[in-house]
């Protein structure tokens, strides 16, 4: 078989052909080349941009102030810090969590070749773990929210000013919330790899604090937005249930700690919570596609046989988003961007994208390739297929047009964010209240301060893009879009061929 793309059988039917020409059109390059460094470095500046607390000496996005400084003081604790998970003031702890996984995973496997960039990636990884620390300092307790949603949600409020309740909201033995602290497990766990080298006494302090909360979420189940209900819901409401976090926190623990009663625990649990559902997803509510993409790294490694079924699952997925098969259950829009129903699409993008290149990188160690049915992929074909996807984030899609915050010659001017869209504190020192500052919201004129590297909802099925801030779906950035971003693009930057 080939090696260096898509393979398939000499007996191929008539509609295969319509396969190979979608996949060659998906593929095509539009522009000549882009600057990945520059994103890069763009991608990570973004999460400075998303900030909470006191900001450090050497913040680099100067119109950003301090802000709320006083989190976890009307529940008795200290949760300052931490990062707004989009264009709102409020610390949604679930997308933090995976955020934090994810930027954790990026720096696992694409550190090496992120060069100078590495040390503010491994410093945003940082901001996240501190503050995920202090929420779970409390045994038994993992505090999951700073910020009442709906009042936050009714104002048009710099952080630097916000006035709204920062009410706190936790998980305990009689509200469990299996999910979220599953995730948070995961990412103290990913996360203690990382730092296992760089600063061994705080790599032990976040894997230790992982076995905890992971315990706690084993061994208290329940989905939190049943305990919590309408302060998460409709926000980050866990509509995919908790089973997948547990198996996630347990694979990264499983990966941090080399336990045996982890591995133990997946193989015992694998058909329990559901490994092989849902399979095509992954993102902050659903762990499925993750799980079985990471676990089959030690299959493909030749140290894990056990394991061989979440490779199957894994291959599933993989099998899953490739266009034009029959059985393909991730739509893309006629400029080739993977597009799934509901808000944010780009989450899906970089989320999806990220599993792609780190899957075929395992593939290409272990010299394998991807059967789906009569067709066969190559790591060197989904190594394409996420970079077309990268590609199209950065310009080359209908419209020219970067959906990265201050990348290239056109991007999003009016994107939903509040600290951006209004006035900063230097520009205009009074305070802007609640509902002052809807004249800033409704506004045509491009936002006063570049949130750069933000990446936005982006376009709808068909391409098109309203730069407009009312349009949340569409023009608001999240963090949990750039995490897995950063591991794509560290790879296409300095990776000698693709």
């Amino acid at each position: 078989m080939a090696r260096n793309g898509l393979c398939l059988p000499g007996n191929v039917p008539a509609f295969r052909a319509t396969l190979v020409l979608s996949l060659l059109l998906l593929l095509q390059p539009i522009s000549a080349g882009h600057d990945y460094h520059d994103a890069l470095r763009k991608s990570i500046l973004f999460f400075e941009g998303q900030r909470s607390g006191k900001l450090p000496p050497d913040q680099r996005l100067k119109w950003r102030r301090d802000s709320a400084l006083h989190d976890g003081s009307t529940a008795g604790v200290d949760l300052t810090g931490g990062y707004y998970d989009a264009g709102d003031n409020v610390k949604f702890g679930f997308p933090m969590a995976f955020t934090t996984t994810l930027l954790a995973w990026s720096i696992i496997d694409f550190g090496r070749v992120m060069g100078t960039e590495q040390r503010n990636a491994v410093k945003a990884l940082r901001w996240g773990t501190d503050y995920l620390l202090k929420a779970t300092a409390v045994p038994g307790v993992v505090f999951v929210q700073v910020g009442d949603p709906y009042s936050d949600h009714n104002c048009w409020e710099r952080p630097e000013d916000m006035d709204t309740g920062r009410t706190v909201y936790k998980i305990d033995h009689n509200n469990p919330g299996s999910d979220v602290a599953g995730e948070t497990a995961a990412a103290l766990a990913a996360a203690s790899i990382v730092f296992r080298s760089r600063d061994p006494a705080y790599s032990r302090l976040l894997l230790n604090r992982a076995v905890k909360v992971f315990e706690f979420a084993d061994t208290h189940r329940g989905a939190y937005s049943s305990s919590l209900k309408n302060a998460v819901c409709p926000f980050y409401c866990d509509v995919n249930g908790f089973q997948d976090e547990l198996l996630w926190g347990a694979a990264w623990l499983h990966m941090a700690s080399r336990r045996r009663q982890y591995r133990e625990y997946i193989v015992r649990n694998e058909v329990v919570l559901r490994a092989g559902d849902t399979i095509n997803e992954f993102g902050w509510d659903n762990k499925h596609a993750g799980i079985n993409i990471l676990i089959s790294k030690e299959v493909l490694m030749g140290k894990a046989d056990y394991f061989e079924s979440f490779k199957q699952n894994a291959d599933g997925f993989i099998c899953s988003v490739l266009p034009g098969l029959a059985h393909t259950q991730v739509q893309y829009s006629p400029g080739g961007l993977i597009f799934k129903p509901g808000g944010s699409n780009m989450q899906h993008v970089t989320s999806l994208s990220f599993l792609l290149l780190t899957y075929s990188n395992y593939l290409s160690h272990a010299n394998k390739n991807v059967p789906c049915g009569m067709t066969s992929a190559s790591p060197a074909f989904l190594k394409q297929l996420a970079k077309r996807q990268v590609d199209y984030i950065l310009g080359d899609n209908p419209l020219r047009m970067s959906y990265m915050v201050g990348y290239g010659p056109r991007y999003p001017q009016r994107i939903h964010h509040r600290g951006s869209s209004l006035p900063s504190v230097q520009a205009h020192p009074a305070r802007i209240g609640c509902k002052a500052g809807s004249r800033y919201f409704l506004s045509p004129s491009p936002n006063p301060n570049k949130l750069v590297g933000a990446v936005v909802g982006g376009p709808n099925s068909s391409d098109a893009f309203p730069d407009s801030r009312p349009y949340f779906q569409e023009s608001e950035p999240t963090t949990y879009i750039n995490a897995p971003l950063v591991g794509l693009l560290s790879y296409f930057a300095f990776a000698t061929h693709y």
